[in-house]
């Protein structure tokens, strides 16, 4: 249990706590699930619940429900919660028809869900207000719709799901859009990110965590907290849903020995400093962590994007008289691309180590010195870099989970 001030602490978290909402995968999702109920059953329906990942559900109600004899229309109203984001309230659609896949094979710009048992394909697509991606590095093909993969999964295993219930077994084509998305996507990253004509169908848990600012850091404090008061001396520290999947999935280790910090990497590392924490394992995408390389503290978009300016500055001293090879960095979309430049120049390991060291001498310092140990990676090339003693500590924690493990045995 708590102390005293622990307890406190809780208590003001409790008053703060703010209502999460629903991503806008979410919402293409239930919207396509419940236009393939209506169409291959026939009736209309006033709301529809959907299976998210990691176990939660979502029941939503529909709006603009229109039921026809090939073709089935509903929308979702998008509910980000108390997070400030663009599309709260914005409308996403989502059609299911009958398809013979002949026009859906030949055609650009659709994904394919290949039917098991027989099943005939499904087939995805994007009307108006939803991106189209131009640029390499994204999650999403060049020429596809941006529907990155936890939605696409989402909005195929929805449509699949009414398929079997229905007993029906071919082929269905769904087409999601957002009336609004083309406006609302110049108050984005996407015109920047060679996302063009439209909003990005996102999410990764299909639920969207508020982000208010005190609210967040309070939660980070907090929980850094509780972990002090059991007698912890070491904490892994992860920015988001990334950094998790990583130290489980890549590093084997447990989520119990860690705190998601967001873009909060100064707080969270001062946090844990005055904590006590004499050891921090600090993971994360090269996308966040480069930024920590130039010394920003925030690394959230509206702060400024440096990425690729800090990355030639770490990538200069091994550049030789390579040509072009500034250009290319400062003009690289994404940190997946410019780490294939790297790699293509034969200098991605030599700059990564030199990355690391800067982020780990900026996270040192942030954390009033304690033994800040560091992992970057990216999801096309695994680990990028690590500080010397990181390997250690990842054993130690790998040790105390096992240890954990073996006692609740």
């Amino acid at each position: 249990m708590p102390g005293i001030h622990g307890q406190e602490r809780c208590r003001k978290m409790e008053k703060q706590e703010l209502r999460s909402g629903f991503t806008t995968g979410t919402c293409a999702a239930v919207a396509a699930k419940a236009a393939a109920v209506m169409l291959l059953t026939g009736g209309k329906l006033q709301h529809m619940k959907l299976m998210m990942p990691k176990g939660r559900s979502a029941d939503l109600p529909l709006f603009h429900v229109v039921l026809k004899q090939e073709k089935a229309v509903c929308a979702v109203k998008k509910d980000a919660g108390d997070d400030p984001d663009v599309t709260h309230q914005a409308m996403v659609f989502a059609s299911v028809q009958y398809s013979d896949g002949n026009r859906e094979g030949q055609a650009r710009g659709i994904y394919r869900r290949e039917g098991k048992e027989g099943k005939g394909p499904l087939f995805l697509t994007a009307g108006e207000g939803i991106g189209w991606v131009t640029k390499p590095g994204l999650s999403c093909p060049v020429g596809m719709p941006a529907i990155n993969p936890v939605p696409r999964d989402m909005i195929f295993g929805g449509v699949e799901e009414a398929r079997k219930e229905a007993g029906f077994d071919g082929s269905l084509t769904i087409t999601i859009w957002m009336p609004e998305g083309k406006k609302l996507a110049e108050k984005t990253f996407n015109p920047r990110l060679g996302i063009e004509g439209g909003l990005s169908i996102l999410g990764t848990t299909g639920i969207v965590k508020p982000m208010s600012e005190e609210a967040l850091i309070a939660t980070i404090g907090l929980e850094l907290h509780m972990k002090a008061v059991t007698g912890m001396k070491q904490v892994i520290l992860v920015p988001g849903n990334y950094g998790e999947a990583f130290i489980q999935e890549t590093l084997g280790l447990d989520l119990k020995d860690g705190v998601t910090c967001s873009n909060f990497i100064e707080k969270a590392l001062k946090a844990a400093g005055e904590e006590g924490f004499h050891r921090i394992l600090f993971a994360g995408h090269i996308g966040k962590l480069i930024k920590v390389a130039g010394g920003v503290p925030n690394t959230h978009s509206k702060y400024g994007d440096r990425r690729m300016e800090i990355l030639w500055d770490c990538t200069a001293p091994f550049s030789g008289e390579e040509n072009g090879l500034k250009d290319k960095i400062l003009g690289a979309n994404t940190m997946e691309e410019a780490a294939g430049i790297l790699k293509s120049h034969g200098i991605l390991e030599p700059v990564m180590e030199d990355t690391v060291n800067r982020i780990r001498g900026y996270m040192t310092l942030w954390s009033g010195g304690a033994e800040v140990e560091v992992v970057t990676f990216s999801t096309m090339y695994g680990i990028l870099g690590m500080s010397r003693k990181a390997t250690e500590l990842i054993r130690l924690f790998s040790e105390a989970a096992a240890g954990r493990k073996e006692q609740e045995e």
